[in-house]
């Protein structure tokens, strides 16, 4: 079977690639600045010039009108149309509210930017340093040439426009028959983990086209023997780790697509040489070997203090049951409070104790559901995994078999047991997790995992039916409906909606945990604000007392302040060295890390309370004072 190769796809892959060479360059050079950008992003276009005229192709895919306008006259392209210009209106109207990239992605940008170059930054929190730099690397040019973060969400809308030709060009090299593949194509990208990202500064999704694209191209090479097809494919699987670390166990099916193509390496060794050296800078190990060096594990586990605990096969059921209440919560859960309370009801004390004791979070150990779907937790969703499971269910009963072995031969062998790497795969993450969030950590695995159910004949005349027709709508609908009321960035008037409600909200539990979440939502971009309006004027170094808050408010405008953590260890001589004359504190905790009370430390450090400052930076905690403290 022969496609054309995807330019546009090609061309992300070598560009992504390359913004992860600058990256670790221009560091080394200590140019990680604006100007360093500028010749950067020059050297690539004078590259791309000369690649156009050494082989006469064209640098961007042809646009073809006509073909686009026929496409989306269709109804199920036309509603992956209408979901992506709703999540590219969310991300234009909104600012970045990602919690993690508020935390640690952004700020250990501007980290970086203030030595001007990559570094081990100082810190209490260890994401900060230790995990995967693959999208900050993407993200730098636009910060440095921009100076703000409202154009980051173009990287995951990016990202999940590519998605479905990658879905219909894997499922159809994986035996998955073509009217099928087309069908899913657009129907795989409405889970909400993709969904809910696209207009925001994730990075779970930026990692999904990469691993399908590292398949993709390793299937082709194999069948085209082009240098070009193979090298995309070794860069795909590098920038696949590069997105995050939780990714390495889809090594395994790339390995696995790629193992009759190795060969092709002894054709042009120099070349292979050249592409490899790219694909180790594109990938997470540099970030290992900096892990290694600074903190002695090249994953950062013990820096976090994140080792698994308790038995390899209890973790891996237990999260196997965690993933799929998370994938068939519907997206607006009314109930969730009482299957909460009736999940820990129904459940032995011996069992729960164990739980509790394999997966250290209480929200994974009691199998919590969310009242919303939001990016923060979203995995594949409610409706995909429940129209699978419908699919399945009733080729199953057509076929007499749900699944699709052969081994009569050593290719349909090899493309079982590729069907079935990516679920080795998964089952190798899971037995490792211990967090909440592994619905949305499975991202990028979710649909080189579909093709084992998928392959199966009988799925042909099902998608031919009405009814299963109207039931990929009703797919299309709630994500449309999830995109409309997701708090990160809802498509209505909401402060409209929030004044409506203000009032009733007191009398009202239910309405004051929508008003409390909107609200938090509406502001986590700059949740700092009230505290760095208290700051004195032209401040340009501000110490900070704090582990996993949205410290990228802080910084803003960005350029104009510098952030400087404060640790445990660190005297009063250490922050004036630093040209520290102001700490904001996280009372919050305070004790449990600096082994002290505020006041003592307040003592030792010879500083004085200036403001305090309530904030609440989460819509699932309480206000906390902050302090603002001079040091005399």
């Amino acid at each position: 079977m022969k496609f054309q190769t995807p330019k546009a796809i090609l061309i992300w892959i070598w560009f992504c690639a390359y913004l992860n060479c600058a990256g670790w360059s221009l560091s080394a050079l200590h140019q990680l600045n604006a100007w360093g950008y500028a010749a950067a992003l020059g050297i690539w276009l004078v590259g791309l010039f000369f690649w156009r005229k050494q082989t006469s192709a064209r640098p961007l895919p042809q646009i073809r009108w006509l073909k686009i306008r026929r496409r989306f006259r269709r109804p199920f392209p036309l509603a992956m149309l209408v979901l992506t210009a709703m999540a590219f209106i969310g991300g234009v109207i909104y600012a970045p509210g990602n919690y993690d990239a508020l935390a640690y992605r952004i700020p250990r940008i501007l980290h970086w930017f203030a030595e001007n170059q990559w570094n081990w930054i100082h810190t209490a929190f260890p994401r900060v340093n230790a995990r995967a730099c693959g999208i900050e690397w993407v993200s730098t040019p636009l910060i440095a040439l921009t100076k703000t973060d409202r154009l980051l969400f173009l990287i995951n809308l990016v990202s999940f426009s590519l998605l479905p030709g990658l879905v219909f060009s894997v499922f159809t090299r994986l035996g998955v028959c073509r009217r099928v593949a087309w069908h899913w194509m657009w129907i795989a990208p409405t889970g909400y983990c993709f969904l809910l990202q696209a207009g925001s500064a994730g990075n779970d999704l930026f990692g999904a086209p990469f691993a399908l694209a590292s398949v993709d191209f390793a299937l082709r090479a194999n069948s085209s023997k082009s240098p070009r097809d193979f090298f995309a494919s070794i860069l795909a699987a590098a920038l696949m780790t590069g997105a995050k670390s939780s990714n390495l166990p889809l090594l395994l099916p790339w390995a696995v697509a790629i193992l009759p193509s190795l060969k092709l390496i002894l054709r042009w060794p120099v070349r292979a040489l050249a592409v490899c050296g790219i694909a180790i800078f594109a990938s997470f190990l540099p970030t290992a070997v900096l892990n290694a060096h600074f903190c002695g594990d090249w994953a950062g586990v013990t820096l976090e203090g994140d080792q698994p605990h308790g038995n390899l096969f209890f973790r891996t059921g237990a999260n196997l049951v965690l993933t799929s209440v998370q994938n068939l919560t519907p997206p607006v859960f009314p109930a969730a409070g009482a299957w909460n309370q009736f999940a820990q009801k129904i459940m032995p004390a011996g069992l729960n104790a164990r739980l509790h004791q394999t997966l250290t979070e209480s929200e994974a150990a009691e199998f919590h559901a969310e009242d919303l779907q939001i990016e923060e937790n979203a995995g594949l969703g409610f409706g995909v995994t429940i129209l699978l499971i419908i699919s399945v269910v009733v080729t199953a009963a057509t076929r007499g078999a749900f699944l699709n072995f052969r081994f009569d031969s050593p290719a349909a062998a090899w493309q079982t047991f590729l069907r079935l790497s990516p679920w080795i795969s998964m089952l190798l993450l899971l037995s490792q997790s211990e967090v909440y969030p592994i619905g949305r950590i499975l991202a990028p695995y979710y649909a080189l995992l579909l093709p084992l159910f998928l392959a199966n004949p009988a799925h042909q005349p099902l998608v031919k039916k009405c009814w299963w027709r109207g039931s990929a709508f009703a797919v299309f609908v709630l994500a449309a409906g999830l995109l409309v009321v997701s708090p990160a960035r809802p498509l209505f008037p909401v402060n409209v909606f929030l004044e409506a409600i203000h009032a009733a909200a007191a009398r009202h539990p239910a309405l004051a945990r929508v008003e409390t979440v909107y609200s938090i939502y509406h502001d986590l971009w700059d949740a700092f604000a009230p505290a760095r309006a208290a700051l004195p004027p032209d401040l340009k170094i501000l110490g900070l007392v704090t582990y996993d808050d949205p410290e990228t408010s802080l910084w803003r405008p960005f350029g104009s302040r510098r952030i400087i953590h404060v640790c445990p260890q660190d005297t009063a001589a250490d922050l004036k060295r630093r040209g520290i004359e102001y700490v904001l504190v996280k009372t919050d905790g305070f004790e449990s890390r600096f082994g002290c009370p505020p006041g003592d430390w307040l003592r030792r450090m010879n500083a004085r309370i200036v403001q305090i400052i309530p904030l609440q930076l989460r819509a699932s905690a309480n206000s906390a004072d902050w302090e603002l403290v001079e040091l005399k």
